[in-house]
Parts: structure tokens; C-alpha cells; sequence
């Protein structure tokens, strides 16, 4: 099957459960305001008692794919957002079984899938797809509706219920466009806000707004639409081998092939294709595999996209790789000026707070890569599968301590932090005697309980979550792992999807731009799965085996760097320009009638005088501010 018979549907996707006279004056409005999404093509259905529609930016069949699709006479329909990347091997399977298809795209083979399947076997047939969606297929006889998320969360997905939460009202793409419904009033869910203060995002299913929460990844909602009654069902769970291996050549050999086989199907498309290049190892190995591919189908160079600014950059480090690979690069610099003035409509774009500053920097680089290409891709996801994040081998280097034997090392630990006086490895020997629970809630951590009570008088006793705590009821034998695997499995349920996917995502489709992620394929999650730690940490760095796999393909200085991803010269800035930063959140009545001002400004004074690094704290109160006031204050931001 060739490319061009290929129908993706990156866009955006909204509905509505309910009759047409509440439907019908709806529909539009909540498709309109995601127009950024899918500015090629939209197409809406208003049915007996469900509406949805769609918002498409065309990248494979770009004359046909519309939807919402339909067979068997209307019985069955879809509205799709993603890629179905094994949708030809699935195909074949369909029509050995006795399906007939009317399109060569994918959203057939989708919709054919769960018609011929049957909505009852929902979860087996989920687990055959390989890519990143989230759909809503419909049975219209039956009245019965899924919904579903791809397993990692690379594609959003939203859902509205009735105050209850037990009968669903609307799904979308985004919030804004549930928004679009007064029904659902603008009320700040509480526990959302006070988690986003410790982790710069919020990592629960309940979104900013009372009533609206996140379809996990991995899950999808069985809808009985003769009363909106629904249940949730999980099909995937990232799952660690009870066995991994450690034979190093077996486990290259697995990698290096199942990542050119992941690259070689992310880079079907019928519109240009180009890839972020940051300098680390991820994204290195990433464009190495196009480029390849590429020159082995004597096409023209990929382009690569890389950004940086005046005070901090990887643009030599990424332009080392580029030369040594033979892109087309471009480079972007963007000064603090730029950075700040696109904060709004960075805050409109996530529809939840998130204060991550490199999101502003993606923002950037997605702009300017769209002038040349309408598909990317990029290196999310191989930190949390390889073990690439340096906190991971802290483990390691705590046991040196804790595996004394006959408990010396924790009588050691314990009897040196009773000395009352500061000397070199206290801190160590402190995190030595600090269970995991508390050492690490993932890759983000701001304000402190005690922090975020005096900043919030009115929270009382509540807290953030702690992931190793709910993890530990969730997830059998969570607590026999080592405990770099439970960082990773914290970092897989609560830091990927809930701040590196989300900004991923909001910040290429507030451009039109579509990012694919090859280390987030099915594929590629099972090899990692089977690597044992000694395979991820050796010789004192991470990824150890990623770097190994690709070793003489990628340059060598490259492979052994640590990473950075975009560094974003933050605190820099804000001692520079206090004043610009701080106007957002002074004038915020949301922050004035809930906050301690008081504090805010000494955390402000701490940062200018240098006495403490606050950038982090201001930055995520600047974008709360800049949040609230875009959805509760103004007009929608035009991004």
C-alpha cells in the first residue's frame, strides 16, 4: 500500500450527548474555537441524541478523509484525531475476515475495526492499534457510544458530566470547546490548583474547571446514549518485564531495529516532514534514522528546527549534529521581550495552567518550523522508557550507603544527622534515610506543602498528591520494583502526559503543526521494558544502552552529552525585568483575593537581591495569572 492511499486526521475533535435543540446551536461554536487544530476542513453530524464534529489538518489523502465517516449505511460513524500507523496490516486482517472497504484511509479501517469487532470486545481491539489517537465512533442502531485515548496520551481528550459524574455530556479535543457550553460553568476546581502549585502542572484526572476531567490514557468510555450512563475501562499499562534482560548486543540489536521501523512509519506523510533537533542524544538518534531513510530514497535532506537564545542555547550543540548529518537547519533566537509577550496566548493554548518555560520555547520553534513543514517530530518519551533522566541512578548511588551491611549505613546516616552543624555529604546521607515517597513526586517539584498553605491560607490541611502513594494502590508488586523503576512509572502516569505531552501537543496545534513522538510506540515500549537497570545506568550515565545502540551512527560527542532540551534563561530574566513579569500577577484579582501578596513579593525581593532562585515560584504564578485571566476575564487569545 502506498503512502498516498493513507488517510491521517490530525485535528481536533468535540461532541455533544444530547437532543438536536441543544445540540445543533452548539456544535459550531465548539469546532470554531479549535480552528487551529484543523484548518483545512471541518464536517459536523447532529443526530437523534448525540452530536460531533471535527476540525482536520489534512497530511495524507489531503483530497479525501473527511468526516464525520460513516459505512454500513449510516449505522456506524467516527470522528478521529491521530495516526493509525499498522492501519495496512490491520486492513488485511479486516478483509481476510470478509470487511469491504469503500476509502483507502485509515479512519475506515478504524471505524471497520470496532463495527466488525463488536463495541463489546472494545479493549482487544484497542490493544491492536499502534499509533496516537482519540476518537469517538458511534453505533447509531444500538444508541451506544466509545470513546477512547491512545496509551501514552499523546492526543488529548476531555469529557464533561453532569454534576453527579455519572452521565457524560460532552467530549473534546480541548476545554475551550466545552466550554462553549454555558451549561458547564467556569468554577476552579480547588485540589487542581493547589497540585499545580507543587508540580508546575496539574497531574490530576480533574481538570481547572469543576466538571471537566481528562480521559486517561489507555482508557476508553463505553456511552449508552438512551441515558448517558457510561463506564470506564483501562486496555494498556505500561508494565515492566518480570524478567529484563542484560545481554547488551540482543538488547542494541532490538532497539536499533524497532526504532527504525517506529521512524520509518512516522514519516509517512504527503506534506512536508522536518524534526526538532535539540543537541541531546534523543533527538540525534531520531533525525539520524530520517536522514537515512531519506538518503537511501534519494529525497532532499530532512529539515531540522532548533532554537535558543541569547543567554543560553544548544544551537552549537545542535548544529554540530545537523553538520555532521547533513540537514537542512534552521535556527531560531528569541530574546526575553518575545518570550514574555506570548505568554497570554501560551495560557490560552493549554486551557489549564502550566509553567513549564521551556513550553514557551516549543511554542516558538513550532512557529517557525510551520513556515517550511506541517509535520515534526521529536524525542518525547525516550527519557521515561530508556531511564534518562539522571535522578533515576540516585538509587544507585544511595545504595552505597543503605546495602552496608547489618544496618551500619542507616545507623551511620542517622547518627550524622543529628550533628547540628552543616559539613560535605549531609545532604546525601539526608536522602540516604528519605523513603522514596518523599524523595521524588516526578520531574517538577515548586512549592512545598507548608509553602503552598502559607501562599493559600484558605486550602487548610489539604495537599498535593504524592504518585508513589497512589501508584502503590493502584498498581500490584509497584512497591517490589527497584526504586529507579518506580521513578520511571511515576514519571510515565504523571510528568509525561500531564506537562512533556501536553505542551507537546498545545503548543504545535496552536500553529497547525502536527508532532509525532516515535519513541512512544507500542513497539518501542515493549523492547524498553525488557531492559534491566544495569542496562540504563552504566558508567555513570543514562541511557546507557540507547547511546550504545546507535554508537558510530551519531556523533560522538553527542552520544555521551548529558541533557539540557531547550534550556530557557528564566532567572536571568526575571532579576532583569521584575516589573514586567510581576504586572500579570499584581493586577490579578484572582491571585489578590486568594494569596498571600505579602509572601508573593518577598519571594520577588529574594529573586532580584539574589538571596534565593524563585524563578520557578514567580513563573508559575505568572501563568496562573495569565490563565485565569484569559478564560474568566477576556476574550479568547488569538494564538
Amino acid at each position: 500500500m502506498s503512502p498516498i492511499e493513507r488517510g491521517s486526521q490530525v485535528c481536533g475533535v468535540a461532541g455533544l450527548i444530547g437532543p438536536p435543540h441543544r445540540t445543533t446551536p452548539l456544535m459550531r461554536p465548539m469546532l470554531d474555537v479549535i480552528t487551529h487544530r484543523g484548518p483545512d476542513d471541518s464536517g459536523e453530524f447532529i443526530g437523534q441524541d448525540f452530536a460531533f464534529g471535527m476540525r482536520r489538518l489534512s497530511i495524507i489523502d489531503i483530497a479525501g478523509g473527511h468526516q464525520p465517516m460513516w459505512i454500513q449505511g449510516g449505522r456506524f460513524g467516527i470522528v478521529f484525531n491521530g495516526e493509525i500507523y499498522n492501519f495496512g496490516e490491520l486492513r488485511t486482517r479486516l478483509e481476510d475476515e470478509g470487511c469491504r472497504f469503500e476509502t483507502r484511509s485509515d479512519t475506515e479501517v478504524l471505524l471497520q475495526l470496532f463495527a466488525h469487532r463488536g463495541f463489546d470486545n472494545a479493549a482487544t481491539a484497542l490493544s491492536e492499534l499502534r499509533g496516537m489517537f482519540a476518537f469517538c465512533v458511534v453505533d447509531v442502531e444500538a444508541r451506544r457510544m466509545l470513546i477512547a485515548r491512545d496509551q501514552f496520551g499523546i492526543k488529548p481528550m476531555y469529557i464533561a458530566t453532569d454534576s453527579d459524574g455519572r452521565r457524560l455530556s460532552a467530549f473534546a479535543s480541548e476545554i475551550k470547546s466545552i466550554l462553549s457550553d454555558p451549561v458547564h460553568p467556569r468554577e476552579v476546581h480547588w485540589p487542581a490548583l493547589i497540585n499545580y502549585l507543587s508540580f508546575q502542572y496539574n497531574p490530576l484526572e480533574n481538570t481547572f474547571f469543576e466538571g471537566i476531567s481528562k480521559l486517561p490514557p489507555g482508557h476508553f468510555l463505553d456511552i449508552d446514549l438512551h441515558d448517558r450512563s457510561f463506564s470506564r475501562h483501562r486496555y494498556f499499562r505500561y508494565e515492566f518485564d518480570a524478567e529484563p534482560g542484560d545481554d547488551a548486543e540482543l538488547s542494541r540489536a532490538s532497539i536499533r531495529e524497532v526504532l527504525e521501523d517506529s521512524v520509518a512509519h512516522h514519516v509517512i506523510s504527503d506534506v512536508p516532514v522536518g524534526a526538532f533537533l535539540s543537541g541531546g542524544i534523543d533527538s540525534a538518534i531520531t533525525v539520524t534514522l530520517v536522514q537515512e531513510q531519506r538518503r537511501n530514497a534519494g529525497v532532499p535532506p530532512v529539515q531540522t528546527f532548533t532554537i535558543g537564545f541569547d543567554e543560553v542555547s544548544e544551537l552549537a550543540e545542535a548544529r554540530e549534529v545537523a553538520e555532521a548529518l547533513g540537514t537542512d537547519h534552521h535556527e531560531i533566537v528569541i530574546s526575553s521581550d518575545e518570550y514574555l509577550s506570548v505568554l497570554p496566548a501560551i495560557a490560552w493554548a493549554f486551557d489549564e495552567p502550566v509553567a513549564d518555560p521551556s513550553a514557551v520555547a516549543l511554542y516558538f520553534l513550532a512557529r517557525a518550523a510551520r513556515e517550511h513543514v506541517t509535520v515534526v517530530l521529536s524525542g518525547e518519551g525516550s527519557d521515561e522508557l530508556f531511564g534518562g533522566y539522571r535522578i533515576y541512578r540516585e538509587p544507585i548511588d544511595l545504595d552505597r550507603v543503605r546495602t552496608l551491611p547489618g544496618g551500619l549505613g542507616a545507623r551511620i546516616a542517622k547518627a550524622a544527622l543529628n550533628v547540628n552543624r552543616s559539613f560535605p555529604g549531609r545532604n546525601y546521607l539526608r536522602r540516604v534515610m528519605t523513603p522514596l515517597r518523599e524523595r521524588f513526586i516526578g520531574n517538577a517539584y515548586v512549592f512545598r506543602p507548608d509553602e503552598v498553605r502559607r501562599l493559600l491560607p484558605r486550602v487548610g490541611a489539604q495537599q498535593h498528591i504524592v504518585p508513589a502513594d497512589v501508584l502503590s494502590l493502584e498498581r500490584p508488586g509497584f512497591d517490589d520494583l527497584p526504586e529507579s523503576r518506580q521513578m520511571q512509572l511515576i514519571d510515565l502516569e504523571y510528568w509525561l502526559r500531564g506537562d512533556i505531552l501536553a505542551k507537546a501537543d498545545r503548543m504545535t496545534m496552536a500553529h497547525s503543526l502536527e508532532l509525532r513522538v516515535p519513541y512512544l510506540d507500542v513497539e518501542v515500549a515493549k523492547v524498553s521494558a525488557t531492559l534491566s537497570d544495569d542496562l540504563k545506568y552504566r558508567d555513570k550515565t543514562t541511557k546507557w544502552i540507547l547511546r550504545r545502540a546507535f554508537r558510530g551512527r551519531v556523533p560522538a560527542t553527542t552520544e555521551i552529552r548529558d541533557k539540557l532540551g531547550f534550556p530557557t534563561p528564566l532567572k536571568q530574566w526575571l532579576a532583569r525585568d521584575p516589573e514586567a513579569v510581576m504586572a500579570p500577577i499584581r493586577r490579578s484579582d484572582f491571585i489578590t483575593k486568594n494569596m498571600d501578596t505579602d509572601y508573593i513579593e518577598e519571594l520577588l525581593t529574594q529573586h532580584v537581591s539574589g538571596a534565593a532562585d524563585n524563578s520557578r515560584r514567580i513563573f508559575i504564578l505568572l501563568m496562573l495569572a495569565l490563565w485565569h485571566e484569559a478564560f474568566f476575564l477576556e476574550a479568547p487569545v488569538n494564538v
